[in-house]
């Protein structure tokens, strides 16, 4: 089993009708790296960090992902996976 995966995906609002899946620390580095440099703060630079040292084995990829939910929660930007994956599934 890869150590990078999150047990659970994450599910993020990236425009009006996007929804992107965060499924490992690689993904989240990606779209926190990504993240408007203006909306950035304490909570971005928590998240970052956490994914960070993750990546690097001193922290397991539990803590990464819920300090990415933490902050996609706080931006608003937070999907829930029941109502996600069935449109996402779908033919």
């Amino acid at each position: 089993m890869d150590v990078s995966m999150f047990d659970d995906p994450i599910f993020v609002k990236t425009g009006t009708f996007l929804v992107q899946e965060i499924a490992c620390i690689t993904d989240a580095i990606d779209f926190l790296e990504r993240w408007p440099v203006r909306h950035r703060d304490l909570i971005h630079e928590t998240a970052l960090t956490a994914c960070y040292e993750a990546h690097d084995g001193h922290k397991p990829a539990s803590v990464a992902r819920n300090a990415v939910e933490g902050f996609a929660r706080r931006a608003g930007i937070l999907e829930d996976p029941e109502t996600v994956m069935p449109w996402m599934t779908s033919a």
